[in-house]
């Protein structure tokens, strides 16, 4: 049976007009990692709402009808590694893979999704359009100005396109480099017609996203996901969800939080609450009260990531009562001195208190998440790591307690993004794994291998594009499973194209000074460099003499 088959649809697709565009709407990866994410399902409920619009799904291993000449293909990317399935997936629609390539006969191929709003440079050739920001006001932006310029060539459609705030035509750039290996010299439009910089668009409504499809073949079986809150209030400076997502939004409780959940479970009684931070949306505890009354007794309830002093006997009861087992909070370290350096305002008390607050409101389990090689950390701080871990089994025994611990990446428009990896990393998570394992908790180290690509990623150019493709020549590994990544296919495409590309070094390990030309310097993100600068500086003077990080 078709996955499709099995969808209960909650909103009310168009009947496409006569002279509607056809559209091919993908996500590059399985049915159900796709049909999960929410950021997926709303953009292509979007397009399917509008009858100019004849909208087909693509997905690596089922599909939708498609058209035989779409005039709009468009992917929306999660997952840095799916760039192999995006190359493949144009592949199979019989595209060329680079934008310049295309004539007037091709379609328009957008792109859209975290890792491409973040930075898209390593991926700027495979896109026509790259979407910068939120599809709330980028998606009806896009559509409007193609059907405007629906019957114009190729050219003058994408230096239209252009014009519109938030739509980065990456084609009508040039990117200039000191030398082949060096960095960026500067990055310009082509014309004085084409803005010289592109700014990420915000949605500043009310009432965020909610799912607009339920399924059993989501990799989250048959949820309903409501999105609680958008970004995070926090700002810890290495985070990506909070500086890119800028500024804190939460969703209205009366006129949006309940009676989206209240249309959820007339498809569902599964319920999952979304968001960096979501109990630390304002009404939060109103939420609650109102999920735990009788109306609401048959709610399997699932709450995203959240902030660890929120974790109140409370929550855990609430929670333990709608079938959750367990909650998930980020301390990122056991270290104050890290803590502080990365703006993670939180005692080691307040940890305590949310493992002993969690077994005491009936969770059987308490994940956390946990971080290796953050700029300014020594080997003493992984050791408080480990004791933060031994002192939470000893406060809530009989609580389960896991760690997942990744490394440190940089992200673009973060105030760390100037630094590189930590080289020790991949030591420290095996000190870890040695002193937890041993003790009885749960270690979960991600793929160190994993990290280096992702730095390679979120921190790359353009020149990498000729490196991806040799990369996916070669074989990628298992895209499914980070741990099982071929790095030996990177070092072995660093090599075939040494002197035509910075070395992996450039992108992964080097500090880079504060006055390079950022790749992602022309996509402008909520906060200016300046600003990103002031907070680099900031933890910068609270890092121990022996850590301190230069430039």
């Amino acid at each position: 049976m078709a996955p499709f088959a099995d969808e209960t649809l909650l909103f009310e697709p168009a009947e496409p007009l006569p002279q509607a565009l056809p559209t091919v709407f993908a996500f590059p990866n399985t049915y159900s990692v796709g049909i999960t994410s929410l950021g997926y399902q709303v953009v292509w409920a979007m397009l399917a709402a509008r009858p100019e619009l004849a909208v087909a799904r693509l997905f690596t291993d089922a599909r939708e009808p498609l058209p035989r000449s779409p005039a709009l293909v468009g992917f929306s990317m999660s997952w840095e590694l799916d760039y192999v399935n995006v190359m493949a997936l144009l592949e199979d629609l019989d595209l060329p893979l680079h934008a310049v390539d295309r004539t007037d006969e091709h379609p328009i191929v957008f792109g859209g999704g975290p890792v491409l709003t973040a930075n898209p440079e390593p991926f700027a050739a495979y896109f026509d359009v790259v979407l910068l920001g939120d599809g709330e006001i980028l998606i009806d932006a896009l559509v409007n100005e193609l059907l405007e310029q629906r019957d114009r060539p190729r050219a003058d459609r994408l230096e239209a396109l252009a014009q519109v705030p938030g739509l980065y035509v990456p084609q009508l750039y040039a990117v200039e480099y000191h030398d082949p290996t060096g960095p960026i010299a500067a990055i310009r439009p082509l014309s004085d017609r084409i803005p010289a910089t592109v700014s990420k668009q915000t949605y500043r409504g009310n009432a965020l996203s909610v799912s607009t499809v339920v399924t059993p073949r989501a990799a989250w079986e048959n949820i309903f996901m409501v999105e609680t809150v958008r970004s995070c209030p926090e700002l810890c400076r290495f985070c990506l969800a909070s500086y890119l997502t800028l500024p804190f939004r939460t969703a209205d409780l009366e006129g949006s939080l309940l009676p989206a959940i209240d249309r959820g479970l007339q498809a569902t009684n599964r319920i999952g609450l979304l968001g960096a931070s979501v109990t630390q949306h304002p009404e939060f505890d109103s939420l609650l009260d109102r999920l735990a009354g009788t109306a609401y007794e048959q709610v399997r309830l699932s709450v995203a990531s959240v902030r660890t002093n929120t974790v109140t006997e409370k929550l855990a009861r609430v929670l333990a009562s709608r079938d959750c087992k367990s909650i998930t909070v980020a301390v990122e370290s056991g270290s104050e001195t890290v803590r502080q350096i990365i703006n993670k305002k939180l005692a080691t008390e307040a940890i305590e208190q949310a493992a002993v607050n969690a077994k005491a409101g009936g969770l059987s389990a308490l994940k956390l998440y946990g971080m290796a090689g953050i700029p300014g950390e020594t080997p003493d701080d992984i050791e408080a790591t480990a004791a933060m871990m031994l002192r939470l089994k000893k406060a809530a025994p009989g609580l389960k307690l896991t760690l997942g611990c990744s490394t440190f990446v940089p992200k673009a428009h973060t105030p760390f993004q100037w630094f590189g990896v930590n080289r020790d990393a991949e030591k420290r998570l095996k000190l870890l794994q040695k002193r937890l394992r041993s003790n009885g908790i749960d270690f979960r180290p991600e793929s160190y291998n994993w990290s280096i690509i992702q730095t390679l990623i979120s921190r790359g150019d353009r020149r990498l594009t000729p490196l991806l493709e040799l990369v996916r020549a070669y074989g990628v590994g298992d895209t499914d499973n980070p741990d099982r990544v071929s790095l030996g296919s990177y070092r072995r495409a660093f090599k075939e194209l040494r002197d035509r590309v910075p070395p992996l070094d450039h992108y992964v390990f080097r500090n880079w000074d504060l006055g390079e030309v950022l790749p992602w310097e022309h996509l402008h993100g909520p906060l200016p460099a300046a600003t990103l600068k002031k907070h680099r500086a900031e933890a910068v003077a609270l890092m121990p003499d022996a850590a301190v990080i230069s430039p």
